[in-house]
């Protein structure tokens, strides 16, 4: 289907795809890392998720030039996917949705590897998953007011667009759809290891899980300053606006996935 993430053919068992001899799930809880060229923060960042609770890791290496899949192999604390070829933050994160599918992983937790979610809110995002009153939990920092990290005005401009799309579209307010923190349960896992947006994943997931019945709830998470890089809205400006609303716009006119 055009618009939708290239399927990713990987070994189904652990020990062979991520060559440390893991085994099987410890936890029926999956936190995803898509990562490119993120050597200066994926170790600290593993370790830190490891200590905050029992959760597996899987981290997508997306073809990264500095060593990225190498230095998380190296924690032994993570399952490692290295994508021969660079797919973008939609085909890794989906690699990481069938990685979750074919082991059974009940939830799933996806962080960013820039070091900008705070790990420790990780719970927060799977308590309204776990009491089954939401299928998908996103880490806002805009449903509350405060004073820590917010980004730049242009990409709350640019979020606030989408915010107002969604609402048009799907009937839901979604304060914050270009966040990369989300909680998903087990039927979100399904739906998404077939279906998810390649050219502007985020908001356009939104739109795609909306329109297909799934339940999107929102909680307030502080974000870290970026470390490095720059935002993408930023770099592209209004005609990067322009083309993420064309994006949400094809996604909700498509037919429904089955």
């Amino acid at each position: 289907m055009k618009g939708l993430s290239p399927i990713v053919f990987f070994n189904s068992n652990p020990s062979n795809t991520d060559e440390q001899g893991k085994g099987l799930r410890t936890s029926d809880t999956l936190i995803i890392i898509p990562a490119f060229n993120e050597a200066w923060n994926i170790t600290h960042l593993i370790k830190e998720i490891k200590a905050e609770g029992n959760y597996d890791i899987l981290v997508i290496d997306d073809a990264s030039s500095d060593g990225t899949g190498k230095l998380a192999k190296k924690t032994n604390l993570a399952h490692v996917i290295s994508l021969p070829h660079n797919l973008g933050i939609g085909g890794s994160v989906q690699t990481g949705f069938k990685f979750a599918n074919i082991h059974g992983y009940k939830y799933i937790v996806q962080v960013d590897g820039d070091g900008q979610h705070k790990v420790n809110e990780i719970s927060r995002l799977l308590k309204l998953i776990k009491l089954d009153k939401a299928d998908v939990v996103v880490g806002s920092r805009f449903n509350k007011k405060h004073k820590g990290y917010r980004s730049s005005s242009l990409r709350r401009l640019g979020i606030k667009i989408f915010e107002i799309l969604g609402i048009l579209m799907i009937q839901q307010r979604i304060k914050d759809s270009t966040s990369g923190f989300r909680a998903y349960n087990r039927e979100t896992i399904k739906f998404l290891s077939k279906f998810y947006p390649v050219d502007y994943p985020e908001p356009e997931a939104i739109i795609l899980l909306g329109k297909n019945g799934f339940r999107i709830s929102e909680v307030f998470t502080k974000m870290n300053p970026r470390k490095g890089g720059k935002s993408s809205l930023n770099k592209r400006g209004i005609f990067y606006m322009l083309k993420v609303s064309l994006g949400m716009i094809m996604t909700y006119i498509r037919p429904k996935s089955a």
